[in-house]
Formats: C-alpha cells, sequence, structure tokens
C-alpha cells in the first residue's frame, strides 16, 4: 500500500488550522491559541519527518509545505495585529515581504524558466523569528505568564530588520537572475 500521500495531508491539515488559529487570538482565548500553534509546529516536523525518512517526497509537498508555514504567520500576525499585539506597519512589513516573493515566484516560472528556489538563510532566520515572536506573544497573553517587556519588544525589532532583509535579498537575488537569464537569451541565437 502506497502512503506517500500522508505527508502532503498533514500539510493540508495545517493549512486549515490557520482559520481557527486566527480566531482563536481573535477571541482572545490564548491556551487554546497557543496549544493550536503547537500542534501546527508539531505537525510540520511530523510531515517533514516522514517525508524524508520514508522517501515520501513530492513536487507538491514541497510547494505546499512552505505555503503552509507562510499561511499560518500570516494568520497570526493578521490576528494579532487585529488585536493590537503586533504594530500595523509590522504586519504589513510580513505581508508585503510575502506577497513579493509570492508574485515573483509566480512569474518567474512564466516569464524566464524553471523556478528552483530554496531558501536562504535570512529567510530561515526570519521565519524562526517571526514564529518565536508570535509564540511569544500567545505565552504573554496567558493570565498566568508574563513574558519581560523587553524581551517582546527585541523580538518585533529583529523580525522587523530580517524580514526587510530577507525581502530585499530575495528582490536583489532574483532580479538578478531575471537580469541574466534575459541578457542571455538576447545572446542566444533564435
Amino acid at each position: 500500500m502506497d502512503f506517500r500521500w500522508i505527508p502532503n495531508a498533514i500539510t493540508g491539515v495545517r493549512m486549515a488550522l490557520a482559520a481557527p488559529l486566527a480566531w482563536l487570538i481573535l477571541e482572545g482565548d490564548r491556551g487554546a491559541a497557543l496549544a493550536l500553534a503547537l500542534a501546527a509546529g508539531l505537525s510540520d516536523a511530523v510531515d517533514g519527518l516522514l517525508a524524508k525518512r520514508m522517501g515520501w517526497q513530492s513536487r507538491l509537498g514541497g510547494l505546499i509545505d512552505p505555503m503552509a508555514d507562510k499561511l499560518m504567520l500570516l494568520a497570526c500576525f493578521l490576528s494579532l495585529g487585529l488585536v493590537g499585539e503586533v504594530p500595523a506597519w509590522l504586519v504589513w512589513l510580513v505581508i508585503g515581504r510575502d506577497v513579493v516573493i509570492v508574485l515573483g515566484a509566480v512569474a518567474y516560472p512564466n516569464l524566464i524558466g524553471p523556478l528552483e528556489a530554496r531558501p536562504s538563510a535570512i529567510s530561515k532566520l526570519t521565519t524562526l523569528l517571526q514564529i518565536l515572536l508570535v509564540l511569544a506573544l500567545l505565552v504573554d497573553g496567558l493570565a498566568a505568564v508574563a513574558v519581560p517587556e523587553a524581551l517582546l519588544q527585541g523580538l518585533m525589532a529583529a523580525t522587523a530588520i530580517t524580514t526587510a532583509a530577507s525581502g530585499a535579498h530575495y528582490v536583489y537575488t532574483w532580479s538578478g537572475k531575471t537580469r541574466r537569464a534575459l541578457a542571455d537569451r538576447r545572446k542566444s541565437p533564435a
């Protein structure tokens, strides 16, 4: 029996959890929101482990896994922004970076050729800091716990810096690849 579909199914469930997670944040149920966020994180680890260890990797999985991560983070940032936990400028920075990346990922294969993108080190750091900030804010919202304000402000600043740097890095890298590909096309005999 073929079980290669399991990692993609887990990823699909994680994508479906984005809306309930946002709703829990908006409703102020930080305990349930934190539990759901941790479950989503665990599911990300499980689907990745299954895909790699069992050889169940697929092109679809390679596309939807980062989409699920983005969807979860966007849902968290939007809802945390709406309840005043994250400043609007940071919400827009996170959304703007992701919109630029997605537009580039859609445009490049349609205009230039196959897209073989791998997350850069700064992009991985950005995702880590975004996750840590969301978790810290969810923990801080629990009645029995208070995360030091200096830690929250430091995470927000680090998240903002890496988000902006990562977006700029993607634009710089992929616009350079685009210019080179177009220059190569012009040089090639038709």
